[in-house]
């Protein structure tokens, strides 16, 4: 098979320590529907056994580049740097495409030439690659600024495909907000470049849960960062959005403190981060997913941990509606 000198679409994947599932990642990638792309895999300085996984993978698409570890962010700048594609995308080493993510996402930026970025829904799948659940739908389009702002809709590093001319325009990933940096550079892109959406579920982002606790540390003082970034660039109209961004942010930290829940001390961890979603953004209250999660808390925090299982798994059971994905401890377990 022939493919284009010039490819139309360049996919950026940064991998370190990947053996794991860079080959089905990768697979993912060469059986898409359309075709005419080069896949630019950035080793940033695995020690694992990478790079032979890689050498076992034969196709004139992919092009292999190696590097001292520099992280996520080094890594995807080094894949701009190497890039040829009138669009990029970026794909993390572990996570997944359907089949018709590029063609979808192309004909949706090409339907309309003043869009700058398409995105699609997520689905989250586990370590085996079974399905934990699905992104609710969202359908922001065109000016999606103040969408943005408040929570990063887009959902992980491995949706958007985008044109070149604004990659260009906006720079590099900042690597000073990490591990967050997705939601900082998604945000620069929305104030240069409209949005249009392929509202399908294209991306499966793979979770994993271990006991993160000290890694919520480092994802909420990057996130705090990177609002505080923000809105110091935003136009006036928009800077009363500040407290619903903080709001969200400590929303999603809460759900993911529960899905890493494993004993009392952490049903504690994730109560301090309830009050702040609620202190900074009272509204939320009205939210019936926020309801589910002030109700999961406070019965974790009344009865142990184990206790507050064993019960919600009966609530889960009897009453219709407990039976949602939003029940995170019986999830989790």
């Amino acid at each position: 098979m022939k493919f284009s000198p010039v490819p139309v679409v360049s996919v950026i994947i940064p991998a370190y320590n990947a053996e794991s599932f860079i080959q089905e990642t990768i697979n993912s990638v060469l059986i898409q529907s359309f075709s005419d792309f080069e896949l630019i895999v950035i080793d940033d300085g695995s020690k694992d056994q990478t790079i032979e996984v890689l050498k076992t993978i034969q196709d004139a698409r992919l092009k292999v580049f190696s590097y001292p570890n520099g992280g996520v962010a080094v890594a995807r700048n080094r894949g701009i740097a190497q890039a040829t594609g009138e669009f990029i995308s970026f794909l993390d080493s572990d996570d997944l495409w359907t089949a018709d993510k590029l063609e979808k996402q192309l004909e949706a930026l090409k339907e309309k030439p003043g869009a700058g970025v398409a995105y699609s829904w997520t689905q989250f799948i586990d370590l085996e690659g079974n399905l934990l659940y699905a992104q609710d739908p969202v359908f922001f389009e065109g000016n999606v600024y103040a969408q943005i702002l408040v929570g990063n809709f887009t959902a992980n590093g491995s949706n958007m495909l985008i044109r070149r001319q604004f990659v260009e325009a906006i720079g590099g990933f900042d690597s000073k907000v990490r591990p967050a940096e997705d939601w900082d550079y998604t945000i620069r892109l929305a104030a240069v470049c409209p949005f249009v959406l392929v509202p399908q579920h294209q991306i499966l982002y793979r979770q994993t849960f271990q006991s993160q606790s000290s890694k919520i540390d480092v994802m909420e003082k990057s996130s705090l960062a990177i609002i505080d970034k923000a809105y110091q660039v935003v136009p006036p109209e928009l800077k009363s959005l500040k407290n619903q961004s903080l709001g969200n942010t400590y929303r999603y930290l809460t759900k993911t403190c529960l899905l890493h829940t494993h004993n009392d001390d952490d049903i504690k961890y994730a109560s301090e981060k309830l009050w702040k979603t609620i202190r900074f953004y009272p509204k939320f209250l009205l939210n019936l997913e926020m309801q589910r999660i002030i109700f999961e808390v406070l019965l974790a925090r009344l009865f142990s941990y184990q206790v507050s299982i064993r019960l919600m798994q009966l609530l889960s059971r009897s009453i219709p509606i407990f039976s949602n994905k939003f029940l995170l401890l019986v999830n989790h377990d």
